[in-house]
């Protein structure tokens, strides 16, 4: 199957999950919009093919769609999370797959929904909410995991300023191989600093068919 044979109506009801998520917090949709676009971009240089491609754009697009269910008081607290308040967020994927549920008929949405949900599985299996390791843990899932940590780290949180691409770099490689897919963050760390024009040209794309609405 290919991504193109995807109903235009399920791609309105993308629109209308994305537009719910700017709605309720600009800060997750601005975010999911640049995951996925790293996501893209990275199983682009990773060599994955065009459908694997758009799987990964797609699984980062919706990753974090379920903090829409996570209270105020948790999801902009500008203070770490207790225990309890980061249980609540580690629900997110589930929340997340949840909505996406009613599209999950289509096989393009269905395949891309275990990145949605895994994408915070850790290389060693120490992640949630399966502690899957490895190759176990989906490709689109892994991609996602590198894009979404980098944006983390060098974009302004509620609870602190966002630090260097450096610094995120260097997060990257002194976790590869326990958080993260090492093959992945080599070629993410290699490939990303060329990218430049691609990232608009991939935006852009992005504008013109999920986004439209949203955007």
């Amino acid at each position: 199957m290919s991504w193109t044979d995807i109903p235009n109506w399920s791609l309105d009801i993308a629109r209308s999950i994305m537009e719910a998520v700017r709605i309720r917090d600009a800060e997750t949709y601005s975010h999911c919009v640049r995951v996925s676009r790293g996501s893209r971009l990275l199983a682009q240089s990773a060599g994955l093919n065009e459908l694997d491609q758009k799987l990964a754009e797609f699984a980062g697009l919706f990753h974090d769609i379920g903090k829409i269910g996570i209270p105020d008081e948790i999801l902009n607290k500008p203070a770490k999370l207790d225990d309890h308040e980061m249980n609540l967020m580690k629900t997110h994927p589930e929340l997340s797959i949840k909505i996406l549920e009613p599209l999950s008929h289509l096989d393009f949405f269905y395949r891309l929904m275990p990145g949605v949900l895994h994408h915070h599985e850790w290389y060693d299996g120490r992640g949630y909410p399966h502690e899957i390791k490895g190759d176990r843990i989906p490709v689109s899932a892994r991609v996602v995991l590198i894009a979404d940590t980098f944006d983390a780290i060098t974009m302004d949180r509620v609870y602190r300023k966002g630090r260097s691409a450096d610094v995120a770099y260097k997060e990257l490689k002194d976790w590869a191989g326990t958080q993260f897919d090492p093959f992945l963050v080599k070629i993410y760390i290699e490939a990303k600093p060329s990218w430049g024009a691609e990232e608009e040209r991939v935006l852009q794309e992005m504008n013109h068919t999920v986004l439209k609405v949203a955007a």
